[in-house]
C-alpha cells in the first residue's frame, strides 16, 4: 500500500494522450467491449482541442505520487463535455472514468470523481450526468457518492443512434 498518496487532477496535454488512449482500451477490456474504442491518439489530440482546434472533450489525467514512487505516475483519466438540459441548464456529462487496478483502494476514484463534481460546479452545471453498465459494481460506489440511477428513479432510458442510421435519418439539406 503506497503511504502518503498524493493526487494531482488536472487537464490533460498532448504529452498524456499516449497513455489515455491506453486506459481507454483498459476500461474497453474491462467493460467487456474490447473491439469497442476507435478513436487513434491524433482524434483525441484534435478532439480535446489540444491541436488549437475545436474543444469537443475535456480529457483530465489523474497522477499520483508518493513516498515510494516521487516521480507523479499517471494512473487513470477522465473525459467530460457540457450538454443542455432544458429544464436546468448547462450540465456536465462524464463519458469515461478509469483508475487503473493497480491503484485501486487508494482512494484514488473517490478523488477523481469529485474533482470532475468541482469542474461541474466551476462551470456553472446544474448537472452531472453518466451512464453505468449494470452489471458494474462501481453502481454501488456512485450511490454513495449521492448519485440516483434514474432508470429505476424515473424510468428514464438510454437510447443512440449509431452512424448507420444517422445517415438513414438524416433529411441531407
Amino acid at each position: 500500500m503506497a503511504t502518503n498518496p498524493k493526487f494531482t487532477f488536472r487537464r490533460a496535454k498532448i504529452e498524456d494522450i499516449c497513455a489515455v488512449r491506453q486506459m481507454i482500451q483498459e476500461l474497453a477490456d474491462f467493460e467487456k467491449m474490447s473491439d469497442g474504442p476507435k478513436l487513434t491518439e491524433k482524434d483525441l489530440i484534435r478532439d480535446a482541442g489540444l491541436d488549437g482546434g475545436q474543444e469537443y472533450c475535456h480529457i483530465y489525467v489523474l497522477e499520483l505520487q508518493t513516498e515510494e514512487q516521487p516521480t507523479p505516475v499517471t494512473i487513470g483519466y477522465s473525459i467530460c463535455f457540457y450538454s443542455y438540459s432544458t429544464w436546468q441548464g448547462r450540465a456536465y456529462f462524464l463519458e469515461d472514468i478509469y483508475v487503473r487496478p493497480a491503484y485501486r483502494r487508494l482512494g484514488a476514484g473517490s478523488y477523481i470523481f469529485r474533482a470532475i463534481a468541482d469542474k461541474a460546479k466551476e462551470y456553472n452545471c446544474k448537472r452531472l450526468d453518466f451512464h453505468v453498465l449494470g452489471w458494474n459494481p462501481a453502481r454501488k460506489f456512485y450511490e454513495r457518492m449521492g448519485a440516483v440511477d434514474l432508470t429505476e428513479s424515473e424510468e428514464w432510458h438510454f437510447y443512440r443512434l449509431h452512424g448507420e442510421q444517422i445517415e438513414k435519418l438524416a433529411l441531407g439539406v
